[in-house]
């Protein structure tokens, strides 16, 4: 159900605010509290841990004398050690004694780890919410068997039912783990010949190709969302082409370069609508960890018919979800590399206003949808914190580093221009995203 058809314009505006919020909320908390949890670990004395900035509206101090409160501007968050001059951890106290549970007095193997903590809890976030994801969606089970079938304009008569175990498409045998069914080659023909087990005997069907233009889900900030388009619309023609395959539809997007593109779109139990959607220039990931420039309208393909799935136990739904989590970082990472390359789009690079509003539209697809969001987004907060830059983690893990090797601190000057020129970088970058936000990539 799509909540935004529930809302008048002003819920819309404080929906998405909502969401942004609690995005924001839940990933900078987790973000401290492994700053908080792995500092306490290695023996270092948290004197606050706030949630939000500002002035504060609630808190208590507990047993170890920390306090704990509940700022007014819910932006944020932070954790501040015994010993740090401020909440940013930037300098040290005056007069504060190098004591062990200060951060300024503690082990570098301590100070380090704590640093660390914070990117390290974000990660953590994110491979627990893919498995959770994974582990209640489920894999196919084998052998390859349909639970149901999508509503299609035309249904072709005999095709599959629910309950059959399929065993080959268009001459081609289904792999007997029916987790590669997906990566198998698509058969050419706008209908094709689908050999089932069905009540036990083995039978010959005719069905529409499994991958036809149904629109599997529709990303936020895109055409498609700005159009109306939902999951489960059936595209069935575009610019007056007749389409089959959802294959046949991307290249038709894709000769547009840009140009507007009429759709002929199915909605069950609502018929036939035309649309008109301009397809948006966008960077996508390629092969090793190169990108390519595509024109999309922002919809994920659809299947014509759904498997069953059983769901996978813990441990391997927590290696679905590091792999899943590193190719969110390879690809984060090679993103940002190429943007600041000039390999890409610098509009690749969103600011909050982008964000706030992805979290809106995200949400209003469901809470498995914003839940996932949240973990692609606290996977790039972790990896942009781990960047060597003054102010941020990456930064502060550096100037240990630097430490451990010179077995001195590096002087307070040389701190105040690193740090001076890490803030620099960080605010310009900020102001650049919320630029590309409003005037530059709306």
């Amino acid at each position: 159900m799509d909540l935004t058809q529930l809302l008048p314009q002003t819920g819309s505006i404080l929906f998405t605010l909502i969401a942004f919020l609690v995005a924001i909320i839940v990933i900078v908390t987790i973000h401290e509290l492994g700053h908080y949890l792995i500092g306490r670990w290695c023996g270092i004395r948290a004197e606050t841990f706030s949630v939000g900035f500002g002035p504060k509206i609630f808190g208590r101090t507990d047993k170890r004398g920390t306090h704990w409160q509940i700022s007014a501007i819910p932006l944020g968050g932070y954790v501040k050690f015994a010993g740090d001059a401020n909440a940013a951890s930037m300098g040290h106290a005056d007069g504060v004694a190098r004591r062990r549970d200060t951060m300024l007095g503690a082990p570098l193997w301590a100070r380090a780890a704590t640093i660390a903590g914070g990117p390290l809890f974000n990660f953590i976030l994110a491979i627990a919410i893919f498995a959770g994801i994974f582990m209640h969606e489920g894999t196919p089970v084998s052998p390859l068997t349909v639970q149901s079938v999508a509503p299609l304009p035309e249904t072709v008569e005999g095709g599959l039912e629910p309950g059959d175990q399929i065993l080959a498409i268009g001459g081609t045998e289904v792999p007997e783990d029916a987790r590669a069914f997906y990566a198998m080659p698509r058969p050419a023909g706008d209908t094709l010949d689908y050999r089932v087990l069905r009540n036990g005997e083995e039978i010959t069907v005719s069905a529409p190709p499994f991958n036809p233009p149904i629109v599997g889900a529709v990303n936020p900030n895109s055409a498609a969302m700005a159009a109306g388009l939902r999951e489960g619309d059936v595209i069935t023609a575009a610019n007056g082409v007749a389409v089959s395959r959802f294959s046949e539809l991307v290249d038709l997007v894709g000769a547009s370069e840009g140009a507007p593109v009429d759709l002929t779109v199915w909605r069950e139990g609502e018929g036939t609508r035309e649309l008109t959607l301009t397809p948006r220039r966008t960077d996508v990931p390629g092969a090793g960890g190169s990108f390519e420039t595509r024109w999309l309208i922002g919809i994920i393909a659809g299947d014509y018919f759904r498997p069953m799935t059983e769901n996978p136990g813990p441990v391997e739904a927590l290696g679905q979800a590091a792999r899943q989590l590193d190719y969110v970082l390879r690809t984060s990472l090679s993103g940002l590399w190429q943007v600041v390359t000039g390999g890409i789009s610098s509009c690749n690079l969103s600011g909050p206003v982008t964000i706030a509003e992805t979290s809106g539209q995200v949400a209003a697809q469901g809470v498995s949808n914003f839940v996932w969001f949240l973990a692609i987004i606290s996977a790039g907060i972790g990896l942009l914190n781990l960047l060597p830059v003054p102010v941020l983690d990456g930064g502060h893990l550096v100037f240990i580093a630097y430490e451990a090797v010179a077995g001195r601190q590096p002087s307070e000057g040389s701190l105040r221009v690193l740090t001076a020129i890490g803030l620099t970088l960080v605010m310009g970058l900020m102001v650049f995203a919320l630029a590309n936000d409003i005037f530059l990539c709306p």
